[in-house]
């Protein structure tokens, strides 16, 4: 099952869900902290990231 995920969407693919997966969690970690603006700023890396994933994905 995971050899056929790995497969469909490949590694970079798997890296960057990962970066995101880790950036939203710092980002909690900062708002609960009271980094407010920090967090906000750090939490908008995530969808920036996917969109750019998105942009490479149909590009071909």
């Amino acid at each position: 099952m995971f050899k056929e995920f790995v497969e469909r969407l490949g590694w970079m693919n798997i890296i960057l869900l990962l970066v995101v997966l880790s950036i939203i969690v710092v980002s909690e970690i900062r708002f609960l902290q009271g980094e407010k603006l920090e967090a906000i700023f750090i939490g908008l890396w995530a969808p920036t990231i996917l969109g750019f994933m998105n942009y490479l994905k149909y590009k071909k």
